[in-house]
Formats: C-alpha cells, sequence, structure tokens
C-alpha cells in the first residue's frame, strides 16, 4: 500500500461517468479549484446529509472559485436516483471499479459492530487550480465539514 496523499502532493489524474451526463476528470478543473469528496454509499445518512451540504452551498463555492464533485463506487443508475430523489445540484462520480479511490488512498479496511470490511473512508481533498493537492480531510464528520471546508478553501486565496 502507497502512502496517503498529502497537502503538496499532486492530486491523480481520473476520468469517470459523472452526474447529470458525461464524465468528469481532474483535466477538466485545471485551473479551477476543485473540492472532491469521496463517500461511501448513495442514499444512506451521513452520506445523504453531506451531499445536500455540499450541494446546498454549491453556489457559495462557486463565488470563492471551487467546483465540487462527490465519488463513490455506486453505478450511474444509482447516482442519478440520488441525485433525484434529494434534489441534488452538485456532480457525482461513478468509480465502480474502484480505481480512482485506490489512487487517492480512500479505500480501506473498516470495522463495524466487528465486522471487517473493505470501503470508502469518508474523505474531501481541497484541490488548487495547479492540481496540487492543498488539505486533506479524512474520516470525515459530517456536521459542519461543507463550511469548513468553504472556509479552508477561502483561506488559501
Amino acid at each position: 500500500m502507497s502512502q496517503p496523499l498529502t497537502a503538496g502532493d499532486p492530486a491523480p489524474a481520473f476520468r469517470l461517468p459523472a452526474t447529470p451526463r458525461g464524465s468528469a476528470g481532474l483535466e477538466d478543473y485545471a485551473g479551477k479549484t476543485l473540492i472532491l469528496f469521496f463517500y461511501p454509499k448513495d442514499d444512506t445518512d451521513a452520506c445523504t446529509r453531506e451531499a445536500v451540504a455540499f450541494s446546498g452551498m454549491q453556489s457559495r463555492f462557486r463565488r470563492a472559485g471551487a467546483d465540487l464533485l462527490g465519488i463513490s463506487r455506486d453505478s450511474m443508475a444509482d447516482h442519478k436516483a440520488f441525485a433525484a430523489k434529494h434534489g441534488l445540484k452538485v456532480r457525482l462520480g461513478s468509480d465502480e471499479d474502484g480505481k480512482v479511490c485506490e489512487a487517492f488512498g480512500v479505500w480501506q479496511e473498516k470495522q463495524l459492530y466487528g465486522n471487517r470490511f473493505m470501503g470508502i473512508v469518508r474523505s474531501t481533498f481541497l484541490i488548487a487550480p495547479d492540481g496540487m493537492i492543498q488539505r486533506v480531510w479524512r474520516n470525515v464528520r459530517v456536521p459542519g465539514h461543507a463550511d469548513a471546508v468553504l472556509q479552508e478553501m477561502t483561506s488559501f486565496r
């Protein structure tokens, strides 16, 4: 297993199918700040609250010069249903094979009720316009997270 990505590292290149249509890749955000958030599963409680929070603040992020992209291993059909059900404005990328999750180091062993399994560790990456990672949040707790990311992002300007 490689070292986890940290501030100062280049963000790994990727290209994924994304909502509402088409695809999203790191190069699409060249010259822009990208808030890339990884979450475990569409339509689960914490993941829904996180996506709704980022979506609700999307216009504030854009005014501050940042785009948002959420990534999970859910299918495009699941992403589209999730976005429609909750009125999400934020784009969602589908990493069904898990290669992007692995490249960013968020696919890890987790434990719940004594059971060990592999899954996405909720993480957010602030990627500068030059493609360099400026800040990483791991094991994210959802309440207040989107606000904290926006505040941190504006401190780099």
